[in-house]
């Protein structure tokens, strides 16, 4: 299976958070669906130019999260609907680990909301 997946260096985020979110955004959007086999972690590893290590972690995070589950016979598939998190959890967990960056960098609030709209604005 192919997965589309792009690392920007350039980015600032961490390659396995990068990673991890945009296997989320696929999972949400529909585009890998329930059952769906996500590839081996030595073959995604190799693709992007990561570390199996950083890809383990992906695939750990996003197991403790619910969106995948994992079995040897069947290796990392996408996890039913029924146990995503709710979208409403996940914007908040994400804004958390955003306004702590935000702090880390000095930046007050409305410096950290303007680079939320930015950034939104850029995505559309």
């Amino acid at each position: 299976m192919s997965l589309r997946v792009v690392i920007d260096n350039d980015s600032g985020l961490a390659p396995w958070r990068q990673v991890h979110d945009q296997i989320v955004r696929l999972i949400i959007s529909g585009a890998l669906r329930p059952g769906s086999r996500l590839p081996a972690i030595r073959q995604l590893s190799r693709d992007l130019g990561l570390a199996a290590g950083t890809i383990a972690r992906v695939y750990r995070e996003l197991e403790t999260a619910g969106w995948v589950t994992t079995a040897r016979a069947k290796g990392t598939v996408v996890a039913e609907q029924a146990t995503h998190p709710d979208p409403g959890v996940v914007l908040r967990s994400a804004a958390t680990e955003f306004a702590a960056l935000a702090r880390d960098l000095g930046a007050d609030a409305d410096t950290a909301t303007q680079a939320v709209r930015d950034a939104y604005t850029a995505a559309e």
